[in-house]
């Protein structure tokens, strides 16, 4: 298990790099970043040469991207265009994103999970067809028209919520929203745990069990689900970094400052530093998870060992 684990994060430093040059390369042919800093009018050559050199941007593309990931190895991600550093950008937007993400991860395991299993106990009964209709309408609908549909209903026309979420972004607050991110991934995990459910129920060691006269929520628990969960973890592993990155739709439209609004405004100015430095953790995020979701293998199906 130890030389597994120490050979994928041995596979997790090129795929890192791999990550934030490509992004760092995508921010900077995106546009001249200078060119906002100045507002509606152009920037004097003056200036603009002062703030190229001030932000490093006079330097080849390599230098800059060889001083970037040496500083970020130190701790420091850079200084936004508007004089606040990343880091203090990152200590006030993780922690909330990160909140609404758990919440959108606990609505994936506890309703698509439990819908999933009900459904695929009772395949092609009324309640299998109608919670598949109902996940595929889910599905189909964008995740912009769900939010604001939900902010019209409850936070406008029902006052049950507020509209927009407080600065301080409590647990409370992210209910509805963490609902709205989580809903497409929520209906594919109740379809993905459905099809599992229904295909293992058939297996030999599923007959087995019931056979040996096993009482039926026992051999649910202890062989069908845990067998079943295997591809909807893996689903979920990965979903959390999506779930992350994925938020700006969500979090613009509830007003929430968390990662994805410091994305959607660093995309915005074109400010490199912050972009590459939000992506970088949510890059380091996402392999973690994933390492995390194959260790996870071994205890649900002790078949799976890792030499």
């Amino acid at each position: 298990m130890g030389r597994y684990v120490i050979r994928r994060l041995l596979q997790m430093v090129p795929v890192f790099f791999g990550a934030t040059l490509l992004i760092f390369l995508m921010v900077n042919v995106m546009g001249d970043p200078i060119a906002g800093l100045c507002g509606e009018r152009q920037c004097d050559p003056a200036t603009a040469a002062q703030l190229r050199k001030e932000f490093g941007l006079d330097k080849p593309l390599w230098q800059q991207y060889a001083t970037y990931m040496g500083n970020v190895f130190t701790g420091d991600f850079g200084t936004a265009f508007n004089g606040q550093e990343v880091t203090e950008l990152m200590g006030e937007a993780f922690p909330v994103t990160i909140r609404l993400t758990l919440v959108a991860i606990v609505f994936e395991i506890v309703i698509g999970i439990a819908l999933g299993v009900v459904t695929g106990l009772r395949r092609g009964r009324p309640v299998d067809s109608g919670v598949l209709l109902l996940t595929l309408v889910v599905i189909s609908v964008p995740t912009f028209v769900t939010g604001l549909l939900l902010q019209l209903l409850l936070g406008y026309k029902w006052d049950i919520i507020d509209p927009s979420v407080s600065t301080d972004a409590r647990l409370d607050e992210l209910i509805v929203p963490g609902l709205v991110l989580a809903s497409v991934s929520l209906a594919y995990v109740t379809r993905l745990t459905r099809t599992s459910i229904a295909e293992n129920s058939r297996a030999d060691y599923v007959r087995t069990a019931k056979a040996k006269g096993l009482p039926r929520g026992r051999v649910i628990r202890k062989h069908l689900l845990r067998n079943s969960l295997i591809p909807v973890v893996t689903f979920i592993g990965t979903d959390v970094g999506a779930l992350m990155g994925g938020a700006i739709v969500t979090e613009r439209i509830f007003n929430i400052h968390g990662v994805g609004y410091q994305l959607y405004q660093g995309i915005l100015r074109q400010n490199t530093q912050t972009v590459v430095g939000f992506v970088s953790v949510l890059v380091i995020v996402f392999l973690v998870a994933n390492l995390l979701v194959d260790l996870l293998y071994a205890v649900l199906d002790p078949r799976i060992r890792y030499a």
